[in-house]
């Protein structure tokens, strides 16, 4: 997968984490912005809103569906990106960049290791299958 970073890792959802300390930033994978097609609207959850792991958070809309989007944590939003609600294209033109969804501040010590996030190869490997 030459469009994974190395320092991200995987759900089982196509969504991928950013992990820096207990701040994930989250978004959808160069997969499933492919499998959606072109993202025409993007609903994001509310900066503060406490989420809960396997919830669902926010939705991608694209011309052929509408793709759900899960928290991978428990924890809490702090940031969303306003740039893709406003333009939904960044998620197909940079979906593991520019095109990041929100971040969320993990809750407890052992919600990362809850999320039983995938590292690239593992997640190459769902894909492929």
């Amino acid at each position: 997968m030459s469009n994974t970073p190395e320092n991200v890792q995987f759900t089982a959802e196509h969504e991928w984490a950013r992990i820096d300390g207990d701040l994930l930033t989250v978004g959808i994978t160069v997969y499933a912005a492919d499998k959606l097609g072109e993202v025409v609207y993007v609903d994001l959850p509310e900066a503060g809103a406490t989420v809960a792991r396997g919830a669902v958070i926010a939705e991608v809309e694209s011309t052929k569906s509408v793709g759900e989007i899960f928290a991978p944590v428990d924890g809490t939003i702090v940031e969303v990106n306003s740039a893709v609600v406003d333009s939904p294209e960044l998620i197909n033109d940079s979906p593991q960049g520019d095109g990041w969804l929100f971040t969320v501040r993990v809750a407890g010590d052992d919600a990362i290791a809850a999320a039983g996030f995938m590292d690239a190869e593992a997640y190459a490997a769902l894909t492929e299958a």
